[in-house]
This record gives C-alpha cells, sequence and structure tokens, in this order.
C-alpha cells in the first residue's frame, strides 16, 4: 500500500442513523455524504464500549477494554499501554491531535508529537461517582432533554476552534516529506442539546423519522435497561413533541458537526493534499435520541453501540459498502498501514485486523466485541455481533439475541424462543472462547472498588458529585452534590 497522510476525523456521539448516507433523507450531511460517495462506508461498524473514556481508551491502544481495564470515565488512559501515535512517533512520523482526547491529562506522554488545545477528564479524576455500582445515586436526564432547542455552547464554540486549528495546521504541513496523521476530533454531537440557530431553523420536527420503540407501550422490557431508565430518571416517557423538539436540535448538530468537516475536506482541496491524503471519519459511540424509552450512550443497540465509519482516498474503492463486522479497534492497524510505519511485535499481536485491505475483500462473516461496566449497571454486559445475529450478554440478567437482516430496528428479541436456542448457545460459546464474562464483570467491579477507596471512599466519592458533561478547555466543571452517606 503507497504510503500517504492519514487525516482521521472522530466525533462524539453521532448516531449512525442520522447519516444521509445511511439511508436517512431528513438528514442533511451533505460532506459525509459525499465522501462515502467517493469512498467506503462500513455499514456494520462498532464501537468497543459504548461510553466515551474506555472507547477512546481502546481506540488508542488497539485493546479490548477488558484487557487494558479501562472500565469507565473515571479509568482514564494515561498513555500506558502505548498505542499506535507512540508507534509512529517513534518511526519519525509527525502525529498530532486536535480537540477531544478525554485522557487523564496533558501532562502524560500520549503519543502525540503535539496536542492542540485538548479537552481530558476532569481534573485527571473524571466521573469517579460512577465507579459505585451498587446502590449508586440516581441521575436526572430530563432537564437535558425538555430544554433542548436552539442556541449557543461552549462544546459548540469549541469545535469552531478545532476546526480552524485543524485548518490552519493542514496549511502549515501541506509540503511535509514524510507523512503525517492529523487526528481531529470533534466534540458534538454530544449533548448538551443545544444546536446553532441557524442550522436548527433549517430541521422540520415533523418530517423527522422516530427511533425505534419510542412509545411506552412498546418499551422492550428487560431488568437492565428497566432500571437504566429509572436510574437516569427516564419515566415516564417524554411526550412526541418533546421528542421531535430533541431531534431537531441533535439532527442540527449533526449538521454543524457535517459543516465542519465539510470546512476542512475542502482545505485539502485547497492547499493541493487531495491525491496524498486518506480520510477517516467515525465516532466514539452512538447516541440513543429516545428509542426504547433511553437517551444517552450506554446500551448494545443499534442507536448507540454502532457508529458510522467512512473512509476516503484516491485509492479507496468509490462508493463501497463493506457490511463485514468492524470495530474501532481496527483502526490501531489501519492507521500504521496507511502511513506505511513498520511492523514490530507490537503491531503484529493487535487484535484487529486492518480495514484497507478488509475493504477490498467479499463480506466475511466476522465476529466483532464490544462491552460495557459502568454507570447505570450492577454487573457488565457484552455484545458480539457478526454478519448476520447480535448477541448480548448481561452477566446475571437474561440474554438478547436480535437478526439484524430481518430485524435492524431490534424490535424482536429471539433469545426466549426455542427454535433460536442453538443460535443462542453457539454466540455464546464463542464469547466464552474470548473471556470469562463473569471473572471479567467481577474484576471491573473490584478495580472499581479500589478506585473509589483510593479517593478517600464512598462518602468522599459522593460529595465530589459528578457533571453533566466534560467541560472544554479554560470552562469549570458543574458538579453537581450528592450525600456524603
Amino acid at each position: 500500500m503507497k504510503p500517504a497522510n492519514l487525516l482521521f476525523i472522530l466525533s462524539d456521539q453521532h448516531n449512525v442513523n442520522v447519516l444521509g448516507s445511511s439511508g436517512n433523507s431528513a438528514a442533511r450531511t451533505p460532506n459525509l455524504d459525499g465522501l462515502a460517495a467517493r469512498g467506503t462506508r462500513f455499514a456494520n461498524a462498532y464501537t468497543n464500549c459504548p461510553i466515551c473514556v474506555p472507547a477512546r481508551a481502546s481506540l488508542a491502544t488497539g485493546q479490548y477494554v477488558h484487557r487494558i481495564r479501562h472500565w469507565d470515565n473515571a479509568f482514564p488512559w494515561n498513555g500506558t499501554p502505548r498505542g499506535w501515535g507512540h508507534r509512529l512517533r517513534e518511526q519519525g512520523y509527525n502525529v498530532t491531535s486536535i480537540g477531544k482526547l478525554h485522557f487523564r491529562s496533558a501532562d502524560d506522554d500520549n503519543g502525540f508529537t503535539e496536542e492542540i488545545d485538548p479537552l481530558h477528564i476532569v481534573e485527571g479524576q473524571g466521573d469517579l461517582l460512577s465507579c459505585i455500582r451498587d446502590d449508586p445515586p440516581r441521575r436526572d436526564s430530563r432537564s437535558c432533554i425538555s430544554e433542548a432547542g436552539p442556541g449557543d455552547s461552549t462544546y459548540l464554540q469549541y469545535d469552531a476552534s478545532n476546526t480552524a486549528h485543524a485548518l490552519h495546521w493542514l496549511k502549515q504541513h501541506a509540503s511535509d516529506d514524510k507523512p503525517w496523521v492529523l487526528f481531529l476530533s470533534l466534540v458534538c454531537p454530544h449533548p448538551p442539546f443545544i444546536a446553532p440557530p441557524d442550522f436548527y431553523a433549517r430541521q422540520d420536527p415533523r418530517s423527522l423519522p422516530m427511533p425505534p420503540q419510542w412509545q411506552e407501550a412498546d418499551w422492550p422490557r428487560h431488568p437492565v435497561l428497566d432500571n437504566m431508565r429509572r436510574f437516569f430518571n427516564l419515566e415516564p416517557a417524554f411526550d412526541e413533541e418533546t421528542l421531535r423538539k430533541l431531534l431537531a436540535t441533535y439532527y442540527a448538530v449533526c449538521e454543524y458537526v457535517d459543516a465542519n468537516v465539510g470546512a476542512v475536506i475542502a482545505a485539502l482541496d485547497e492547499f493541493g493534499l487531495n491525491e496524498c491524503t486518506r480520510v477517516v471519519y467515525s465516532t466514539d459511540h452512538g447516541e440513543s435520541l429516545g428509542a426504547r424509552g433511553l437517551f444517552g450512550k450506554f446500551t448494545m443497540y443499534e442507536e448507540a453501540a454502532a457508529v458510522p465509519l467512512i473512509m476516503a482516498g484516491s485509492d479507496v474503492p468509490a462508493g463501497n459498502i463493506v457490511q463485514t463486522p468492524v470495530s474501532l479497534l481496527d483502526m490501531a492497524p489501519t492507521i500504521l498501514e496507511a502511513v506505511d510505519a513498520r511492523p514490530d511485535d507490537w503491531s503484529e499481536q493487535l487484535p484487529g485486523q486492518s480495514l484497507w485491505s478488509l475493504m477490498q475483500e467479499p463480506d466475511q462473516d466476522r465476529s466483532v466485541l464490544s462491552e460495557y461496566h459502568t454507570v447505570g449497571t450492577r454487573h457488565g454486559y457484552f455484545m458480539l455481533r457478526d454478519l448476520r445475529y447480535k448477541y448480548v450478554h448481561y452477566v446475571n440478567g437474561p440474554p438478547q439475541l436480535f437478526d439484524l437482516i430481518d430485524d435492524p430496528r431490534e424490535v424482536r428479541d429471539l433469545a426466549g424462543l426455542p427454535e433460536f436456542g442453538p443460535v443462542l448457545e453457539k454466540r455464546e460459546s464463542r464469547l466464552r472462547s474470548m473471556l470469562d464474562p463473569e471473572a471479567v464483570d467481577a474484576q471491573a467491579r473490584a478495580d472499581q472498588r479500589a478506585r473509589v477507596e483510593a479517593f478517600g471512599g464512598e462518602a468522599t466519592v459522593r460529595a465530589r458529585g459528578t457533571f453533566a458533561n466534560s467541560p472544554v478547555p479554560g470552562e469549570e466543571p458543574g458538579f453537581r452534590r450528592y450525600d456524603s452517606r
């Protein structure tokens, strides 16, 4: 593969269905759709954990969450174990990040040549309250949802700044002799649900497709999901008007992300970089948007665990759609191959597979893994997705099984049907060949208890409280305090 620059654009919490190229005609994403038209879209791409810090640690290291033990938003990556950035930098490549990283600190060696205006976790500690898995204080998501609409936010401002930094960086490095990697990490469309007024005005709430099972009568009744709705104060259901306003807001912020991506793509052309730069667009996890009475990420349904993944470049097949399941774990070998980095023992042992070769091959029945060990749950759960089925294994809970070819909206759980017993057993066996779910869950809970004790104990963690969203650089976190019992 010919070496080339790599521009990797990562957004935050972009629902894969709010994308024109995914088949949603109501989504205004012309720049991302154009990227897909001249490149390859992976139709079945997944996060390795549907929450920010573990997903980004897994992405940085190319390793599963349970292997690196970055369980939740209080277990940030600190550059150890080393990741793809370290390997590239050691071989003389310029590896620059702009924007949200959500690691521990810019004082750590995170593998970049330079971090431009990075967003890291709060106080180097993150959301410690998420480590309390037994009888944690409940969180209230209702106001964030009810108040969705037009306005301004530090997140919108931060992404405008991130895009400006990217344009400046590309101009500076347009004539570099050696391929570079630019990791541009936008914070939108992550909540708060506030959209630029001009983008919001272009939305028609009545024309937007409603998410699967949004009405309370249709909610899937599963003990883990029921508990999550109670935990985030999502009962009773929101009325249709409120949900449509939230959808219009989210669609508008996705259009805003698309506009920023478009500005950066246009700069490649302006600076003569199109022929020597490959582009990747993805996100760290999705957003439920009211599907099944849920908001945020946290689940293994498509709206939360699936991610958009688009790759383009002069040597990338145009208009190509790959059905083979892939995950963000595959990005480490993909990035290394893009710039022709020398293989070593570390890269040879990565569990992922480079997507440059995978996109050239016929669709494969490949399994990808995602896992979750944190806020809103007592015990962990795991997802295996192959070409046809999605299997979700809940520790101390009933499993789920979906046929995503016949039931892409996941409204028919097949796990309880006797005729699908062999399908269920085969996938549980496959999962157990990869890991021991109960042992991993026990390790996560033990590590989280130790994290709480290291901070001073549960009373201290409760007294510290938590915050709705990680603040941008220079912004103070808005803590909500809880009892210190």
